[in-house]
């Protein structure tokens, strides 16, 4: 899978291998044992030929971005074209989408919450700021239609609650990665997101 995509964002040969062991060891080890010499050398390369394929550990973690956005609005896109579903219901779908996704590649999970990294790097920064807005311009559509049909209460606009709904799923994501990944991701953040959608369906009012 991490294959296909990165071969659509134009890598070579090369460059995916190094990528898709960067994936491992930051999901063995951590982002912080992320090293251009680590990788080197379980590639079996010199940290100087490491780098004609890319010239810093930062190109590499955004090449990771790359590919799981464009993985990510492909994914979404396939979710959001079923208009049968209710709003509650592709919210559902969107985020259960993206707990599976988190669980089966943990690397990406690493990446995208490691704020310390992206502390003093604007590009990385820029990345998953965009990431986020590809996110809620996705999830601020489906407020709206809620709220328009009159199954979602308009306390807020839809702006407001999508950063409540985005909010309390990173924090399930967090917690989920910080307590080891013991827990069943999926099932935790349906959870809290089914807690989220009685708090905005107006059914729940009567």
């Amino acid at each position: 899978m991490l294959k296909k995509y990165l071969e659509k964002i134009k890598f070579t040969g090369r460059q995916i291998e190094i990528m898709e062991l960067a994936s491992q060891i930051i999901d063995r080890d951590g982002i912080q044992e992320l090293t251009t010499k680590n990788l080197a050398g379980e590639i079996g390369l010199s940290e100087a030929a490491l780098y004609r394929h890319f010239k810093s550990k930062n190109e590499i973690l955004l090449g990771l971005l790359d590919y799981f956005m464009l993985e990510m609005k492909e994914r979404i896109a396939k979710i959001t074209i079923n208009k049968g579903r209710t709003p509650s219901e592709l919210l559902k779908d969107i985020f259960t989408s993206q707990l599976k996704t988190f669980a089966k590649k943990p690397a990406i999970v690493s990446v995208i919450f490691s704020e310390g990294i992206f502390q003093f790097n604007k590009e990385l920064m820029e990345k998953v700021s965009g990431m986020m807005k590809m996110m809620q311009t996705e999830i601020d559509a489906i407020v709206t239609r809620g709220q328009q049909e009159g199954s979602f209460r308009d306390f807020a606009g839809p702006a407001t609650m999508s950063t409540i709904i985005m909010g309390s799923m990173r924090l399930a994501v967090m917690k989920w990665k910080l307590f080891g990944r013991r827990s069943d991701l999926v099932k935790e953040g349906n959870k809290v997101l089914t807690g989220v959608l009685k708090m905005i369906e107006k059914t729940n009012l009567n």
